[in-house]
């Protein structure tokens, strides 16, 4: 219609009385020296492909079948166990994900919620703040098969709080893991005792049991004789704690760990 309108509204278009065109006039006015031609450009918009969806006639419905399918009970059942897809016999593997999630709250339990709704046992959940102001790290270890761990992990990428989240499954990577120990730093004697009274309450009561805890009482008490830090004085026994709070830090240290806390009996060790 556009290209119809700018033919009538050309003034180069001439119409002899007769209603016919003048092929003289026409000549004339419309020059045969190619210098004088203007070329203009057709370009489509974005929308035009819209407009020809328009402006195009919908195509009828295909025709539908109202009638059932003639089939009998034992050819339907036989139908559906037949379409019915066998269970994956693929070993589950253990599979590292890093998610990139927005550092705000609410986050780490719908995080949780989504892998908990499709049934993972997570193994480890790791959330900590990276340089980029607003961001946070997740590190998420969970085992599983390749297929259904590919399903969480893109649900997990639809969630609005979260930019991306990653396989390091097959990637080279660093793991360690961290141990939080308790040690006492009294020293063994103080150890046996605590180890003894637990044999008391544990042990079974029967006919001999008082002459058999009195036997144990007084080898117990022979033993502590010798050496025991309550016959210590008070100077001497503190020197023994920095002794063996000196012995563990060194050992610690050796493995690359470090003492997080000490008290007045025991400290706590992290490797």
């Amino acid at each position: 219609m556009a290209s119809r309108r700018l033919l009538l509204s050309s003034p180069w278009r001439l119409v002899s009385p007769s209603g016919l065109h003048s092929t003289k006039d026409f000549q004339a006015t419309f020059p045969t020296s190619t210098g004088g031609i203007r070329h203009s450009s057709n370009t489509s918009s974005s929308t035009s492909a819209i407009a020809y969806k328009a402006l195009r006639r919908r195509q009828a419905p295909l025709p539908v079948s109202d009638a059932p399918p003639s089939w009998s009970a034992q050819a339907a059942v036989s139908n559906i166990l037949y379409e019915t897809p066998t269970p994956s016999l693929a070993p589950s593997t253990r599979h590292i994900l890093n998610c990139l999630v927005q550092n705000e709250p609410g986050v780490l339990s719908r995080v949780s919620g989504i892998l908990a709704a499709r049934g993972f046992n997570i193994d480890s959940l790791v959330v900590c703040s990276t340089e980029v102001e607003d961001l946070s790290r997740m590190t998420i270890v969970l085992t599983g098969q390749d297929g259904v761990v590919e399903q969480a992990r893109r649900q997990l990428e639809d969630l609005v709080p979260v930019w991306a989240v990653l396989d390091y499954t097959n990637a080279a990577l660093v793991q360690r893991e961290l141990l939080l120990a308790k040690v006492n730093i009294l020293g063994p004697e103080y150890f046996e005792e605590l180890l003894a009274h637990h044999r008391e309450i544990t042990a079974p009561v029967d006919a001999n049991g008082e002459q058999d805890g009195e036997a144990f009482d007084v080898s117990l008490a022979n033993a502590g004789e010798d050496f025991h830090p309550s016959r210590l004085a008070a100077s001497e026994a503190l020197r023994h704690k920095h002794e063996h709070l000196k012995s563990i830090t060194y050992f610690t240290h050796q493995f690359g760990g470090k003492v997080l806390d000490i008290s007045t009996n025991s400290c706590i060790v992290e490797v």
